[in-house]
């Protein structure tokens, strides 16, 4: 065994666990003196529920003793967003506004986590209501890079995938609205799953954009993430956009069955913009890799990527504006003012409650569905989206998965980009394409675990992309591509 348990991965864990030498207890606790160790410096946790983990460890523990296994997440320490609601704790999602917000139910997820024995260690800082790129404009904290403390981790999941990387967590729940899994799991070294629209219900996460956020799951690895994937998938009657089908049990049989030999195509339009050298070189050779396993590789076009970014911060903060409206200062609202109007309560709310870039959005989304503009912004881009949409259809008639860089650099120093929105939005260019379509996509580094394969010993990461509901092709394809 790891003389460090918070090292090992989910399956080396239940092998420990099944075998004797470790307990769920002695594993958790090992996590949560990480935590408290690194909390400090990382800053990945905005609440950690240490006492309730460790009743859930020893639960764990005896249900393991007396044949009772609930399956492979059993006793395994989880991190949870501060975004998905946890009965009883504290729900932030890193805003002012929610700050003394304390959650009545769980969401969907998190039952399904309970039911099948995780152990949920506690809630991770963000953007503001999953707000941003880089996990810089929390108002609850700052959460840092563990690999390169002056650098950030990633966002908006990026609490996240700190906890993860710097093995505070064996796995995390994080949302992907434009890319807030694939990211940081990409800057942070870990592997991070945006699952198809629809294949997880979104009941119970404080919604951003509701066509666009998904919840997923941060892992050490594809196996592990497919893992907490197949326990967190599946038909939700309290989702409306939740899907039928049987998603989780196609994940287990094709990591069952293996890997069969695809054709797998790179978009041109993919790798025409400005790609650090690293990151390209890193990229040429998770191409190699792939044709070396006896896949075929093709180029492929996706004529209308160009149009995703301003497509994307359109949809977004339209929807986000009308999904924080809630916020009024009356049901949801931080320490209050000293009276006056209607009005100034309101303005004193949102004023203290909401950072400046939850203040740019609303604003921006606000005027971009207001009368005289409607038509010639929202309009528009739900019609790109259509566009963006058919490129994908049209490349998937020829090809089986596509494969993609995850972002155009490694992980840039902190305040590099918070003075420049649009610079900031740029970080997301190749993962919001898989959002406004729908499908699913897997983050993972370019390179073995504890491998420094940059020139700043920073992570890489690349992207799995398939046709919406094949989840278990392109975590099939990302297993095959770790333990080749």
């Amino acid at each position: 065994m790891s003389s460090e348990p918070r090292n090992l991965t989910i399956a080396e864990a239940q092998r420990e666990m099944r075998e004797g030498h470790l307990t769920s207890r002695e594993l958790v606790s090992a996590v949560l003196e990480r935590i408290a160790s690194r909390q400090g410096e990382v800053g990945a946790f905005i609440t950690v529920t240490a006492d309730a983990a460790l009743e859930a460890a020893d639960a764990a523990d005896a249900r393991r003793r007396s044949g009772s296994e609930r399956g492979p997440l059993d006793g395994i320490p989880v991190a949870i967003k501060d975004n998905l609601l946890v009965e009883g704790v504290r729900a932030t999602a890193a805003s002012k506004m929610l700050e003394g917000y304390v959650a009545s139910y769980d969401a969907t997820v998190i039952g399904r986590l309970r039911s099948a024995g995780a152990v949920l260690v506690g809630k991770t800082n963000l953007d503001e209501f999953a707000m941003g790129s880089s996990t810089e404009n929390s108002g609850l904290g700052v959460t840092r890079n563990p690999h390169d403390l002056d650098r950030v981790p990633g966002g908006s999941s990026g609490g996240s995938a700190a906890a993860v990387a710097d093995a505070q967590a064996l796995a995390a729940l994080g949302t992907d609205t434009g890319g807030s899994i694939r990211q940081p799991a990409a800057f942070c070294g870990v592997a991070g799953f945006k699952p198809t629209y629809g294949a997880v219900s979104r009941s119970g996460a404080i919604a951003l954009a509701s066509s666009l956020d998904q919840i997923g799951p941060f892992a050490k690895t594809a196996r592990d993430a497919a893992t907490v994937f197949a326990t967190i998938a599946g038909h939700d009657p309290l989702d409306a956009t939740s899907s039928k089908g049987n998603v989780a049990g196609d994940v287990a049989d094709a990591l069952a069955r293996g890997a069969d030999q695809l054709t797998i195509g790179i978009p041109r339009e993919y790798l025409s913009g400005d790609l650090a050298p690293e990151v390209a070189k890193a990229f040429e050779e998770v191409r190699a890799k792939f044709e070396s396993l006896g896949h075929k590789v093709v180029e492929v076009s996706l004529p209308h990527t160009n149009l995703s970014l301003a497509c994307y911060y359109i949809i977004q903060p339209a929807e986000a504006s009308s999904n924080l409206a809630r916020y009024d200062g009356i049901r949801y609202a931080p320490p209050a003012g000293t009276g006056g109007s209607l009005d100034e309560r309101y303005l004193h709310a949102r004023g203290v409650g909401f950072g400046a870039e939850t203040k740019r959005r609303i604003v921006l989304g606000t005027f971009v569905l207001s009368s005289g503009y409607y038509d010639a912004y929202y309009g528009k881009a739900q019609s790109a989206r259509t566009l963006i949409t058919r490129d994908f259809d049209e490349a998937f008639e020829k090809v089986d998965a596509l494969l993609t860089p995850v972002t155009p650099t490694t992980a840039f120093k902190r305040g590099e980009k918070s003075s420049d929105p649009v610079a900031m939005y740029l970080s997301d260019i190749f993962t919001i394409p898989a959002n406004l379509a729908g499908l699913p996509a897997l983050a993972l580094p370019a390179a073995p675990r504890g491998t420094e394969y940059a020139p700043d010993s920073m992570p890489i990461g690349f992207q799995i992309m398939a046709p919406k509901f094949a989840d278990a092709r392109v975590l099939r394809l990302g297993v095959q591509y770790e333990e080749a």
